[in-house]
């Protein structure tokens, strides 16, 4: 049974982990991707018994990935959280209709997404279409599939479309931001009551939070989940001192993850994780259009994780 909209937002004001997805060569190495999984169920520093919440999105490589193998992706992940913890699955919205049945498809799974987040369109649209598309799309298969979505925030000029598709919509519960800062108060009083305004833009979120955002996405959350969850946990109770702390400590591995627009958020985080020796995480060979890094760039990784240890 789906847990209630009021449930899964709580749930959602916490760190949303985007594993990414191992492959060994030009294949998923699923097995590989189940035990990063484990990884992340079984090191939950998250406080008063708060449940993992997993997503299968951009930091995973969908956009490389064809239908049947994120299909396959969000299944096996499904079976590894059960209903241990919240599960979202990342949906590239171009073509419209087939990320359709892609939601129609992970809506049949013996464990379905229990929200689904909307990832950036790509090619030519206005706002105007943007909420036009999305109120429709949201009632269609809000309707038919149960599902509920996360609008994954990365183009200023759609601010007032999201904002009013999050008023409008019942099936639409939250943005993600992955602008800045400087869009984080207009978002939340924009939205207000209407949905969730989460920081999309990785570990450093202690401002966005002081700002009004409610909980964050982590791509190093699969190698170094204590310091996800324990920025968050000081979140929750205003303690930003030690929520800047930690984010002090992961700062400089989150600085190669998204120098030059994000050129290595992939890949850093994999060099990361091979670097640390860490048997419980599987790091691949690197992925699509996201080969291993330079070797000046591994050095960087390497000086940047070296005290990293205590939060694995």
């Amino acid at each position: 049974m789906s847990i209630e909209t009021s449930k899964l937002l709580d749930a959602l004001n916490s760190v949303t982990a985007i594993p990414i997805i191992p492959f060994s060569g030009d294949k998923i190495d699923y097995a590989g991707h189940a035990r990063n999984v484990d990884y992340l169920m079984r090191h939950n520093y998250l406080d008063a018994g708060r449940p993992r919440v997993i997503a299968i999105a951009g930091t995973s490589l969908i956009h490389h990935i064809s239908e049947t193998g994120q299909l396959r992706l969000v299944e096996r992940t499904g079976k590894q959280i059960g209903d241990d913890g919240i599960l979202i699955s990342g949906i590239v919205p171009n073509p419209i209709h087939q990320a359709g049945q892609l939601i129609e498809a992970q809506a049949e799974l013996p464990r379905p997404p229990d929200a689904y987040l909307l990832m950036p369109l790509t090619g030519i649209s206005s706002p105007e279409g943007i909420y036009e598309q999305y109120m429709a799309f949201g009632e269609r298969y809000g309707n038919s599939c149960g599902a509920r979505f996360l609008y994954y925030f990365r183009q200023k000029r759609d601010m007032s479309a999201v904002i009013q598709l999050l008023k409008d919509s019942p099936h639409f519960i939250g943005v993600k931001i992955g602008t800045g800062e400087k869009d984080v108060t207009p978002l939340v009083d924009g939205v207000g009551d209407s949905g969730l305004v989460m920081w999309g833009i990785g570990d450093r979120c202690t401002r966005a939070a002081q700002l009004g955002t409610k909980g964050h996405t982590s791509g190093i959350a699969v190698a170094f989940a204590r310091a996800s969850d324990e920025i968050n946990n000081a979140q929750r109770r205003g303690d930003y001192e030690t929520s800047a702390r930690i984010e002090a400590d992961i700062a400089p591995l989150e600085e190669i993850r998204f120098m030059n627009e994000r050129v290595y958020n992939y890949s850093a985080v994999v060099e990361a994780m091979l670097l640390s020796g860490f048997s419980d995480i599987a790091g691949g060979t690197g992925g699509p259009f996201n080969p291993r890094v330079p070797s000046e760039i591994r050095e960087q990784v390497r000086a940047a994780t070296q005290n990293l240890e205590k939060y694995h």
